[in-house]
């Protein structure tokens, strides 16, 4: 039985991430990367699929957890009748070594609690159960083909069912260590770290890091765990950052709607810089800056709307039939095919990112100006084609405004950098493309007779996307255009106080079935309820989106507000980039809202 996305907390090392249950399970692991196979899939079937758990053995334990302060270091706090005890989580930083290190603390607190550990690692998405034997130290290691890895604790363990089982009592002062080591197979097996050594570096890495932090507004304590969140996306050797640590996780419960967001996206480009340099975060800012520039050289027709972690093209899609899927929603893919969709927006987030970065004192990468150049001569007949859109519709290529909007944003900043930092270049020409743009979209992009900008020209449907159009400058907030679209909106696409993308029913997406609320659309509509002056209006949506975070500040992609649970990859980056900016938007300091022009 799938438990709740709401109940699992994220663990990481800046490399992978982990999953953690309030039962104290491990259900979702992928080692030693972020897109690497999981050898704990639970989250995606059951205990079968392998997965780690430590918990009281009374089955009617109560458990509360937190993070310890601005840190990614979990403690789960169990209560039973004998007494009470706490599990702490976390994963060591890797500084460059070749070995990734989970680490499971249990600590004795009130009189006596009887635990139990089961470990049941399954290599290759829960589909091979790994070879485990004991060493003469103790150590055990389960191995098959390249994977392995090495279970070390004072706690006495065996065998049962092919799981690593252990029960043990744990008296109040008491401190239990259990490390799981991953390591290549190839390689000789690894050193086990001294765990409260680990313990302290760990907190002192996340605590120096959060104190960096720039927001010191009324909804600190959010947009610390947004950006501790974020931190944990990025994969540190390359700064690229994933849109969320894994797959499948549903968009409809029993839907077909389940995606691998293990990848990086150019959409969320200059959400992701402005959120790190707006907080005082720019080595992060520049890192992204970097991968995004080694990801998308060479020729601009071959731009993707995503890469990997590492800049890699391709993510071809697979299916994984042997996996149940989360509460049975199938099919279970690995890999994201829209790698090789069209979308015409991307070219907007790459200009409009090496812009911000110009406009904030960061060093583009060497070529930048190059490369910005070609990108901009191929999209000056691109910009014309339809395309997949930002929300990679499978029912075929359309005239999307947002695409267009992008399109014209990526003239636009192309002009600014040329005027602002001497980038090189047929100015003229890249004006009169912004300016035919523009126009285009405001005649065949607004339908007079529904007051408001629609998805795709010809197309009577909404799309909330277009509210991005006074955030990144196309039209002031205040635009009759954009009031009465904003109020469309807000009537059709509206659920319970939060907004659908667009109508899933109405829209030709090539997916069948219905979606959650799409949270990042709700905050932009909170960025255009400020920019138009409604604050009132725009902090009760604000707390109510605050309010759909779990106990331990963690978004999702999507909420579903019939059943009042979270739906979608999780933790979502995009979500956490939006609660991000919507803060800075209130606090005046700019967020991803832009100076807007007059039309």
């Amino acid at each position: 039985m799938s438990r709740p996305i709401e109940d699992y907390a994220l663990i990481g090392d800046c490399e992978t991430a982990a999953l953690v249950a309030n039962d104290g399970s491990i259900d979702w692991l992928c080692w030693p990367r972020f897109d690497s196979p999981a050898c704990l899939a639970a989250l995606l079937g059951d205990e079968r699929h392998g997965r780690w758990r430590i918990a009281p053995r009374d089955a009617r334990a109560r458990s509360r957890r937190r993070y310890l302060g601005d840190t990614l270091v979990l403690e789960t706090e169990f209560e039973t009748a004998e007494g009470s005890v706490a599990i702490i989580d976390f994963m060591s930083i890797r500084n460059a070594r070749p070995v990734s290190e989970l680490v499971r603390l249990v600590v004795g607190r009130r009189g006596r609690v009887g635990m139990r550990m089961d470990l049941a690692l399954r290599f290759d998405y829960g589909r091979i159960v790994p070879w485990v034997t004991r060493a003469d130290d103790g150590l055990l290691r389960a191995e098959a083909g390249p994977c392995s890895a090495t279970l070390s604790s004072p706690v006495s363990t065996h065998a049962d069912d092919h799981a690593t089982v252990a029960e043990f009592d744990v008296e109040a002062g008491q401190r239990l260590p259990f490390v799981l080591v991953h390591k290549a197979s190839h390689l000789p097996p690894p050193d086990i770290p001294d765990v409260e050594r680990a313990l302290r570096d760990t907190c002192g890495f996340w605590t120096g890091w959060s104190a960096r932090s720039d927001y010191t507004g009324p909804w600190q304590d959010a947009v610390r765990r947004s950006l501790i969140t974020v931190k944990a996306l990025t994969y540190h050797p390359t700064g690229g950052i994933v849109a969320a640590p894994t797959t499948s996780l549903p968009e409809r419960i029993g839907g077909p709607r389940n995606w691998d967001y293990r990848y990086c996206w150019l959409r969320d480009a200059t959400f992701t810089l402005l959120s790190l340099i707006n907080a005082g975060h720019r080595e992060e800012a520049e890192a992204w800056c970097g991968w995004l520039m080694r990801s998308v050289a060479g020729v601009a027709a071959q731009t993707q709307p995503l890469y990997a972690i590492d800049g890699g093209h391709r993510t071809d899609e697979v299916e994984l039939d042997h996996l149940p899927g989360y509460a049975g929603s199938r099919p279970v893919r690995i890999g994201n095919g829209a790698y090789g969709q069209l979308q015409l927006d991307v070219f907007g987030s790459i200009v409009d990112t090496f812009h911000e970065a110009s406009a904030n004192g960061l060093t583009l990468p060497a070529g930048a100006h190059d490369f910005l150049r070609d990108l901009l001569a191929h999209l000056e007949t691109a910009w014309r084609q339809e395309d997949e859109g930002i929300w990679e519709v499978r029912g075929g290529r359309r005239h999307f405004v947002h695409s267009r909007l992008m399109c014209w944003v990526a003239f636009d900043r192309a002009v600014r950098l040329a005027h602002e930092f001497g980038l090189d270049g047929p100015v003229e020409r890249w004006a009169r493309a912004r300016d035919a743009i523009h126009a285009e979209v405001l005649e065949r992009g607004y339908d007079e007779a529904r007051g408001a900008f629609v998805q795709a020209y010809g197309s009577s449907d909404l799309d909330a996307a277009v509210l991005l159009m006074p955030i990144l400058g196309f039209l002031p907030a205040n635009d009759p255009r954009m009031l009465s679209t904003t109020r469309v909106i807000e009537r059709e696409l509206m659920r319970d106080g939060l907004l659908l993308r667009y109508d899933p029913e109405a829209a030709s997406d090539g997916v069948d079935g219905e979606e959650g609320a799409f949270l990042a659309c709700s905050f932009w509509l909170a960025d255009n309820m400020i920019l138009q002056g409604r604050d009132d209006d725009a902090r009760e949506l604000y707390d109510r989106l605050l309010s759909l975070r779990n106990d331990v500040g963690l978004l999702a992609e999507q909420y579903d507000t019939r059943n009042r649970r979270l739906l979608g990859n999780f933790p979502q980056a995009f979500s956490h980039f939006a609660l991000i900016d919507t803060a800075f938007n209130f606090a005046g300091r700019r967020g991803a809202a832009r100076e807007a022009r007059q039309a």
